[in-house]
C-alpha cells in the first residue's frame, strides 16, 4: 500500500437539514420561504423594447411552476425519459431542472457554447428522448431535427412562464406602470414550437384533476439522475452518471460551512450547465437567498450596482478582472497612494479586532453596489494577490476545488479557515488524501464520499481507471502544509519534467503572472532546447490588455510591449530557483482557445510534456 497524507475536514458550524431528493427540496422551500423573492427576470418592454421592468417570482411560486411542469410531463408520457437542456441562465432552465428531477426522469444539461457538431455528439453519447432549448439555440435544434437521433420531442423555454409580480425597479419598490404587467414576450402559438410555458399551464389542469399526479412518482436518491458531461472537447468529454444524492450532499455541505444567508442576492454568472454552475443555485434557493441574472460580460460591474448583489459563485478570470478594473480606477483618479494607506490603517486597526474596512473604503464599494460581501471561487487557482485584495476592502474570498464527477466539491475554503493560495480543506463528508507523496508532499489527490459520481456513462474502462478501490483519483497534484490546507501543484497530466528530474508545476508560475495587472491570460509550456533537444525551456506565453498598455505605458508597438512583459517575467525569475525560471517570452493580443468554462486548451496552444 502507498504513503498517504490525509487532509482535515472542515468541521460544520451552521445548522441545516439534507434532503432527501429535489422534489422534497422544492416542497421545503416553497413553504419555509413562501413569499420571499426567489429570482428577479428583468423584461424589456415599451416601444422597441427600450424600458425595462422586474419581474420578482416566489419560492412559492417556484415551487408551483416546477410542480406544474412535471405533472405536464407525466401527462405527456415522459416519466421515464432522459431530458436534454441547453440555453443561457434563465428561469425556465432552472425550472426545467428541478421538474424533471421531481421525479420525471434523468436530467443531461448541454453545454450552450458548443459549435454543432459537437452538440450532435453530444446527444449521440448520452441519448435524450426530450431536448428543452432556448430561442439563441433555435438554428442548431432546427439542423438536429434533420438528424437521426434518440430524440423525440423539442421543446422551446422561451415562452416566458407568467409567475411573479412586476416593478420598474429591481428592489420591488416601484410597481409597474398599467399595461407592464404581461412585458415578456410570448412565443406561444398554434403552430409554433411546443413550450414549458404550454406544458406548465397543461400541468396546472392536471394538478387540479389529479393533486398527487407528481407527489406519488418514486425517486430514488442514489440512482442515476443527472447526466454532466466534462468540460472540454465533446469528443474528449464524458458523460458523468451524477445521482440527487450525489449533488444534495455537496448542498448540505456548503450549507454547514460556508454561511450564505437568507435575504442574500446571488448573481447566476457560471453556466447551469456546469455541476459547479447547477449545484451553487440549488444552493442559493436551499439557503432562501435571491438569485438574479447578468445581462452579459460588459455588464457585469453595472449589473452588480443594479441588483445589489451580495454574493455570487465565478471564476478566478471573471474575479481578477474586476478587481484590476477598481484598481485601475484608483490609480486613474490619483487616489493609489490614499488607498494604500487606508489599507495599512484598516490592517492596524484588524489586529485589535476594530473593523472599518467597509467604512474607509465605502467609495469603492459603492462601484461594486455596496452590498457585496461573498465571493466563492472556484475552477482554477486565484490569484492570492487579488483574494487579499479583497479581503482588504471587507469581501470575504473563498476559493472551493472540485470536478464533475464530485457534483463537484471536494475541497473549499470558508470564511473561518481561509490561507492564501490554498484551496482550503476537505468538505465535511469528504475524505481525501494525497496519494503516494514524493519527496515534497507533492502527490494525486484522491477522494471518496457520497458526492463520488456511479462513474462515466458507458464507459465501464473509463470508470475502473477513475475509481479504484472506492477512490476517486482526481489527476491533480496536491500538497498539504504544517496547518494542514491543500494547495494543487497542477495537473498530472501539465508537469514539465526537465532533464535533471526536476518537475515543474506549470500553474504554479501563472499564478505568478496573472498577478500583472495586463495580463489576461497566460500558459507555461516546455519547448525543446536548442543546444539540447532532449531537455525542455520554460516558455511563458502571454495575452496582454492592450488598452492596459496604451493607457499606462504609452504604447500599442508589439515591440515595445514585449520589451515591457520580459523585464516583468525577469523580476518574477528572480524571486524563483533557477530550474522555475522562464527563459522564453511570447507575447499576443489573440486570445487563446478554451473551453465553454474560460480554460485554456493547453495541448491546443501547443505545450509541451515529456
Amino acid at each position: 500500500m502507498t504513503e498517504q497524507i490525509k487532509i482535515r475536514r472542515l468541521k460544520p458550524i451552521y445548522p441545516a437539514t439534507e434532503r432527501r431528493d429535489m422534489r422534497d427540496l422544492v416542497n421545503k422551500i416553497g413553504t419555509d420561504y413562501s413569499d420571499e423573492c426567489a429570482f428577479i427576470i428583468k423584461e424589456k418592454t415599451g416601444p422597441k423594447g427600450k424600458s425595462v421592468v422586474y419581474r420578482r417570482i416566489t419560492f412559492a411560486e417556484f415551487r408551483d411552476d416546477v410542480l406544474a411542469l412535471a405533472a405536464g410531463f407525466v401527462r405527456m408520457g415522459m416519466t421515464e425519459k432522459k431530458i436534454a437542456v441547453i440555453g443561457i441562465n434563465q428561469y425556465e432552465w432552472m425550472v426545467t431542472y428541478f421538474a424533471v428531477l421531481s421525479g420525471i426522469g434523468i436530467i443531461v444539461p448541454l453545454d450552450k457554447g458548443l459549435p454543432y457538431r459537437e452538440l450532435l455528439v453530444s446527444v449521440e453519447k448520452s441519448e435524450p428522448d426530450v431536448m428543452v432549448y432556448d430561442k439563441g439555440h433555435a438554428g442548431m435544434i432546427e439542423k438536429l431535427m434533420q438528424e437521426d437521433t434518440s430524440i423525440r420531442a423539442y421543446c422551446l423555454m422561451d415562452a416566458k412562464i407568467k409567475a411573479g409580480t412586476v416593478s420598474e425597479d429591481p428592489q420591488g419598490n416601484k410597481p409597474a406602470a398599467s399595461g407592464q404587467e404581461n412585458a415578456a414576450e410570448n412565443y406561444d402559438g398554434e403552430e409554433g414550437p411546443l413550450t414549458i410555458a404550454a406544458i406548465i399551464e397543461s400541468g396546472r389542469k392536471a394538478l387540479a384533476e389529479d393533486p398527487e399526479i407528481v407527489s406519488r412518482l418514486p425517486i430514488d436518491p442514489d440512482e442515476l439522475a443527472l447526466l454532466v458531461f466534462t468540460s472540454g472537447t465533446s469528443n474528449m468529454a464524458k458523460a458523468v452518471m451524477l445521482t440527487q444524492h450525489n449533488v444534495l450532499n455537496v448542498v448540505y455541505g456548503l450549507q454547514r460551512v460556508e454561511g450564505l444567508t437568507r435575504g442574500d442576492v446571488n448573481m447566476a454568472f457560471l453556466p447551469f450547465h456546469h455541476t459547479f454552475g447547477s449545484t451553487g443555485e440549488v444552493l442559493v434557493l436551499a439557503e432562501g437567498a435571491t438569485t438574479v441574472f447578468c445581462d452579459g460580460l460588459k455588464y457585469i460591474q453595472k449589473n452588480i450596482v443594479e441588483y445589489k448583489v451580495s454574493y455570487f459563485i465565478c471564476v478566478p478570470l471573471l474575479i481578477e478582472a474586476i478587481y484590476k478594473k477598481i484598481m485601475q480606477a484608483v490609480e486613474k483618479q490619483g487616489k493609489m497612494k490614499t488607498f494604500k494607506r487606508g489599507i495599512k490603517i484598516s490592517r492596524f486597526l484588524m489586529k485589535f479586532g476594530i473593523d472599518v474596512r467597509r467604512k474607509l473604503f465605502k467609495e469603492i464599494l459603492d462601484q461594486l453596489g455596496g452590498a457585496l460581501r461573498f465571493v466563492i471561487s472556484g475552477a482554477s487557482p486565484l490569484d492570492p494577490t487579488v483574494a487579499q485584495g479583497f479581503e482588504d476592502l471587507g469581501i470575504k474570498v473563498c476559493q472551493g476545488y472540485g470536478l464533475t464527477e464530485a457534483a463537484p466539491v471536494v475541497i473549499a475554503e470558508n470564511p473561518e479557515n481561509r490561507k492564501p493560495g490554498s484551496i482550503g480543506l476537505a468538505m465535511p463528508d469528504v475524505e481525501a488524501v494525497i496519494d503516494d507523496p514524493n519527496e515534497e508532499g507533492i502527490g494525486e489527490l484522491i477522494a471518496r464520499g457520497p458526492n463520488i459520481m456511479l462513474g462515466y456513462y458507458k464507459e465501464p474502462e473509463a470508470t475502473a481507471a477513475a475509481i479504484q478501490n472506492g477512490w476517486f483519483r482526481t489527476g491533480d497534484l496536491a500538497r498539504v502544509d504544517k496547518d494542514g490546507y491543500v494547495f494543487i501543484t497542477g495537473r498530472a497530466k501539465n508537469v514539465i519534467v526537465l532533464k535533471n528530474g526536476k518537475n515543474v508545476y506549470p500553474e504554479e508560475l501563472e499564478v505568478l503572472i496573472a498577478a500583472l495587472p495586463y495580463v489576461k491570460e497566460n500558459i507555461v509550456i516546455g519547448e525543446p532546447k536548442h543546444d539540447d533537444p532532449q531537455d525542455l525551456a520554460l516558455k511563458a506565453r502571454i495575452v496582454y490588455d492592450r488598452g492596459y498598455m496604451e493607457s499606462n505605458h504609452g504604447t500599442s508597438d508589439p515591440a515595445e510591449i514585449e520589451k515591457i512583459v520580459k523585464a516583468d517575467i525577469d523580476r518574477i525569475n528572480e524571486t524563483l530557483p533557477n530550474y522555475k525560471r522562464m527563459l522564453r517570452v511570447s507575447v499576443q493580443e489573440t486570445e487563446m482557445a478554451k473551453t465553454t468554462t474560460g480554460k485554456v486548451k493547453r495541448f491546443e496552444e501547443g505545450a509541451i510534456r515529456k
